[in-house]
């Protein structure tokens, strides 16, 4: 069996979520069951690039990790695309044998049974604004899935005032899981540079939307990695 990647990059470090900052290791699997109208990652979705995907296999992934590593155990994130579309039991489970630490990011559309295997399953529903529908029973049985992973998260971007709302009543749906808030990035062109001060003013707003609403539970990040690479791959 092989595995379909994008691309395997670093170590750099964690843009969002729950391991910002943290160096990072990523393998970027190819293919997806979402077309988000702001996908930033079209490369690892459509299927247009499907000849760029590299088909590989555990080994083979592995090596190109540790050469990138040098061998010092790291977190690995894996992420997409939707990845949860393949199998990592067993670079995960290659991995941890000696001694890494493994993140995943998926939308919640399709359940694992190695999501227990991760130490930070990252659970990103999509709000109104990419066009998707959220099917709740398919992310619960993703929960369930994860339920012996180190931590479960959950990540939403906002785009606007009805995604805000919407990742309102998401939170309620699981009030218990630590919640990531993150402004979109509406310029996702790798050729065109953003716009930092436009990024600023986004999370000022949604900080100030939030601070407002008393909404005290959720942490307000940047992507810090648009901030710094703008929408560059492989970075």
């Amino acid at each position: 069996m092989t595995l379909r990647i994008v691309e395997i990059f670093g170590p750099t470090i964690q843009g969002e979520g729950a391991l910002i900052g943290e160096p990072t290791v990523f393998i970027r699997a190819g293919g997806c069951d979402y077309r988000c109208s702001w996908c930033d990652s079209l490369h690892a979705v459509d299927s247009e690039f499907r000849h760029t995907w590299k088909p590989l296999s555990d080994d083979q992934v592995w090596d190109q990790v540790t050469a990138l590593t040098g061998g010092t155990p790291l977190t690995i994130s894996i992420s997409g695309g939707n990845p949860a579309i393949q199998d990592f039991s067993g670079v995960i489970a290659r991995g941890k044998s000696e001694g890494y630490k493994f993140a995943c990011e998926t939308q919640g559309s399709l359940a694992k049974p190695w999501f227990g295997d991760l130490d930070t399953l990252v659970l990103s529903p999509k709000p109104p604004s990419s066009g998707e529908t959220v099917d709740w029973d398919a992310f619960d049985a993703c929960v369930t899935a994860g339920q012996s992973a180190g931590q479960t998260v959950m990540k939403i971007v906002i785009f606007d005032d009805t995604d805000y709302a919407w990742a309102k009543d998401a939170h309620a749906r699981y009030p218990d899981m630590a919640l990531y808030l993150q402004p979109g990035n509406p310029e996702v062109d790798p050729d065109v540079p953003v716009d930092p001060q436009g990024l600023a003013d986004r999370l000022l707003w949604l900080t100030e939307k939030t601070m407002g609403d008393n909404w005290f539970a959720p942490r307000i990040l940047p992507q810090l990695h648009v901030l710094i690479w703008g929408n560059k791959r492989g970075v």
